[in-house]
């Protein structure tokens, strides 16, 4: 039985793990290292509840909210304001992404406060309802399309004109 738990854990952070990092990235906005503690923190409360998985619908659903919630909880600390100051590599590989709208957008996400951007990785980079994402956060849907509209309009007026010069490329 405690096999066949491992292995069916084994299987779900494998296929999940990247997805859960790209999200976790977003909602660090671009911190990767704490980005891959919070994946790691994720993975480790799921394992926890994973014998009881069997009542819960989605598994992968369930996974992002333990990823957001535990990025609130995280966002909370004292010391979640430190950053590491470090030089940029000169030469970043290419990958056929644009640097410069990665870095644009990652800035204009880091302006927002942590449930603003906890709304709008889990509505437009997830794809979820409003229903799903005040359920995700524990508030209400007049709450998320409050944050959302005030979200976004952070993020034009952090962004102005320069995001339609991204999109135009």
């Amino acid at each position: 039985m405690r096999t066949s738990r491992a292995d069916g854990f084994l299987e779900f952070a494998s296929a999940r793990s990247g997805h859960l990092f790209r999200s976790a990235c977003l909602l660090t906005s671009g911190d990767t290292h704490l980005a891959e503690d919070l994946v790691q923190e994720t993975l480790g409360r799921m394992y926890a509840v994973w014998g009881r998985m069997a009542r819960v619908g989605n598994p992968a659903a369930y996974a992002q909210t333990v990823l957001v919630r535990t990025f609130l909880s995280h966002q909370r600390r004292r010391s979640a304001t430190e950053r590491p100051l470090g030089e940029l590599p000169d030469h970043l590989p290419d990958n056929g992404e644009d640097p410069t709208l990665r870095i644009a957008l990652l800035d204009a996400l880091a302006g927002l406060a942590p449930k603003d951007r906890a709304v709008v990785v889990l509505r437009y980079w997830e794809d979820r309802t409003v229903e799903e994402t005040a359920d995700a956060l524990h508030v209400s849907s007049a709450a998320v399309r409050t944050r959302s509209v005030r979200a976004l309009g952070k993020l034009r007026d952090r962004l102005g004109g320069s995001i339609t010069e991204f999109a135009a490329r």
